[in-house]
C-alpha cells in the first residue's frame, strides 16, 4: 500500500505529544462523517483507555458538520470523508494543516431481485425501470462522489450524467433526510424499507448494511467509472495539546489498524497486517 510522505514527521508528533500530560480539563469534541461512525467510536475508546482523556463524538453528514462547525458549533477535531470540506475551514481560519488520513471508495449496494454485476452496472444504472438511491451532494461528500460517478459515465457513454443525476433519489445524508431506527445501519434500513433498488455508498457502508440485510448484494464500480474518496482531518487552531493527541492517535499504527478494520486503505498499517 502507498506510504504517505507525512508518515515520519507525523510519527514524530505522535512521539512527542505522547509526553504531554494526558488529562484534560474538559472532554475532547471529535466530530466526523457518519460513514466513520463504526471505526471512530472504537478508536475513541481506545484512545480513552490510553490516555484517560474523554473523547465525546457527533457524526452525521461532512457537509451539515462543515456548516455547523463554521456557524460556532464547538468541535476540537473534524474527521470529514472528503478533503474539501475541512480545507474549507482550514481557509476561514478554523484550523489546520488538513491531512489525508484514510481512503475509501464508491460501492453499489443492490437488492437480491437485481441482476447487477461489476460489468452490467452502468447498464443497470441507466435503466429506467431501475430505482437509484444516493446521498445528497453538498450536504454528504458520499452524494458528490456519486455525482463524479455520473460525470465518469458520461465521459462513455454520452447522456449518461443527465439521466443518472436526473433520476438518483437523494435519500440519506440531507438536512431533512429520514434517518434510520437506533440502532438500525442507515444503508441497510433505507434498502429494507425498499427505497431504492440500487444505491451508491461508501464500499464501507455497505458491508455493513449487508450484515445487517443479508439479502442484500454487495456490487464493485467497474475502474473506468470507479470514485475514490479521500478523508481529512484536522485540529482546531487554539484546540488543547490533548487534542492534537487524539488527531495523531488516529493517524498512529493503532488507529489506522482500527480504519483498516472496518474497510477503509489506510497508510500507516503495512499490507498483510
Amino acid at each position: 500500500m502507498k506510504n504517505y510522505s507525512h508518515r515520519l514527521v507525523i510519527s514524530a508528533l505522535f512521539f512527542f505529544l505522547s509526553s504531554l500530560s494526558a488529562s484534560a480539563a474538559e472532554p475532547l469534541k471529535l466530530h466526523a462523517a457518519g460513514s466513520l461512525k463504526a471505526a471512530l467510536s472504537e478508536v475513541a475508546v481506545s484512545f480513552e483507555n490510553t490516555y484517560k482523556t474523554k473523547v465525546v463524538t457527533k457524526f452525521g453528514p461532512s457537509g451539515l458538520l462543515t456548516t455547523a462547525i463554521a456557524d460556532g458549533e464547538t468541535a476540537d477535531v473534524f474527521a470529514s470523508a472528503n478533503m474539501a470540506h475541512p480545507e474549507k475551514l482550514a481557509a476561514n481560519g478554523w484550523g489546520g494543516p488538513v491531512v489525508l488520513f484514510a481512503r475509501n471508495q464508491l460501492c453499489a449496494l443492490a437488492q437480491s431481485d437485481i441482476s447487477a454485476t461489476t460489468d452490467n452496472l452502468l447498464d443497470t444504472l441507466m435503466d429506467k425501470n431501475v430505482r437509484l438511491g444516493t446521498s445528497t451532494p453538498k450536504a454528504d461528500p458520499s452524494g458528490d462522489y456519486a455525482w463524479a460517478l455520473f460525470q465518469k459515465a458520461d465521459a462513455i457513454q454520452k447522456g449518461s450524467f443527465a439521466t443518472l443525476s436526473g433520476k438518483a433519489l437523494q435519500l440519506t445524508g440531507g438536512p431533512t433526510s429520514v434517518k434510520a431506527p437506533e440502532g438500525r445501519n442507515q444503508y441497510g434500513w433505507v434498502m429494507d424499507e425498499n427505497k431504492a433498488d440500487v444505491f451508491l455508498t461508501y464500499c464501507t457502508n455497505a458491508v455493513s448494511a449487508q450484515k445487517e440485510v443479508q439479502s442484500l448484494k454487495v456490487i464493485s464500480i467497474p475502474e473506468n467509472i470507479s470514485v475514490g474518496a479521500d478523508y481529512g482531518l484536522l485540529v482546531r487552531n487554539g484546540a488543547s495539546p490533548e487534542a492534537w493527541r487524539l488527531a495523531m492517535y488516529i493517524l498512529s499504527a493503532e488507529g489506522q489498524k482500527i480504519l483498516k478494520k472496518y474497510g477503509f486503505e489506510t497508510a500507516a498499517v503495512e499490507k498483510g497486517e
